[in-house]
């Protein structure tokens, strides 16, 4: 299954607006103090219910998809979405990943580059879909080059560390 919006969406001309409402609650975080877990890959042909085995190990509600040889991150799979689509019979549990991830689109598209200096306002405004108009729920975090994919940061993430963080 392909959807046409990738987690790491379209950057927001007005992001710098958008992310002084939540400047004072983040006082100046970034991904790196949220502590992200590393990220949990699969490859294309890894079959469903080996994926949300791994998942639910590990407590993940996303898995990155990456290419089995050249290691390129290809996409993502939602386990609710997949908790969905095997309801519904649109897939199996011994069908391969690759039926459905969401496949990220690189052409004509500039990606919102997140990196663990990514400043937590810049995450939230991301999240909130500030320029773009679509809600994400989970973000890439990559190295600058993007070579490497070092975590996912969730909306559960941000309210987790805005609760234990002192006022």
């Amino acid at each position: 299954m392909s959807h046409p919006d990738p987690p790491q969406a379209a950057e927001p001309s007005s992001a710098t607006q958008s992310t002084s409402q939540w400047a004072n609650k983040f006082r100046g975080a970034n991904i790196e103090d949220l502590d992200p877990p590393p990220a949990l890959s699969v490859q294309p042909q890894t079959p469903i219910h080996q994926a949300l085995l791994t998942a639910f190990e590990r407590d993940y509600t996303h898995l990155t998809v990456l290419h089995p040889e050249t290691k390129s991150l290809l996409g993502y799979i939602s386990v609710p979405s997949i908790k969905s689509q095997l309801s519904s019979k649109a897939i199996s549990e011994t069908d391969p990943v690759e039926k459905a991830m969401v496949s990220f689109k690189r052409k004509g598209r500039t990606y919102k580059l997140i990196t663990m200096e990514t400043p937590l306002e810049d995450l939230q405004a991301f999240f909130e879909g500030a320029g773009t108009g679509r809600k994400e729920e989970f973000a890439v975090v990559t190295d600058p080059a993007r070579r490497f994919v070092l975590g996912v940061a969730t909306r559960g993430d941000l309210e987790e560390f805005v609760k234990r963080r002192p006022a």
